[in-house]
């Protein structure tokens, strides 16, 4: 399902009844597809973050979503290998409480652009168009049996 410290409706809804019923939940889009990203350009981490062990923003989202005591994995996914690191380092140290998860958003509400994220398209300043029919067609230079 999708989650993030933007998206919150699932709160009281999926998630709720998700922790009823003992149910796993995976999480996907925790980091919005970089707009969150995006959105806290040009700003620094909250002095607060450090107290656990947050270093990037990459972790202080995951950790954000991972500390929902409802959810079993979040599935951040990158096509950058040093995002894999920041997205990593969300694993260690200790989780947000839920005091600190509320005092998460409200630093995030002080950020203009948070409040535009679902303005803002997918992957900002990126583009990956034909993706899946490059792929396709790599396939099918390498496989004779692959259908035309």
């Amino acid at each position: 399902m999708h989650y993030s410290i933007h998206t919150r409706a699932a709160e009281n809804t999926v998630l709720r009844a998700a922790a009823e019923r003992g149910v796993a939940v995976l999480v996907n889009m925790p980091l919005e597809k970089a707009r969150l990203h995006h959105a806290v350009e040009g700003h620094r981490l909250p002095a607060f973050a450090a107290d656990f062990g947050i270093e990037t923003w990459s972790a202080f989202f995951l950790k954000w979503v991972v500390s929902h005591p409802a959810v079993t994995v979040a599935l951040p996914a990158t096509s950058n290998r040093e995002h894999v690191l920041e997205n990593h380092a969300a694993m260690r140290g200790p989780l947000p409480d839920p005091d600190t998860r509320e005092r998460m958003v409200r630093h995030m509400e002080t950020i203009p652009a948070f409040g535009r994220i679902a303005t803002v398209p997918w992957y900002p300043g990126k583009s990956y168009p034909g993706v899946i029919s490059t792929a396709q067609e790599k396939l099918r230079a390498r496989s004779p049996w692959w259908p035309s």
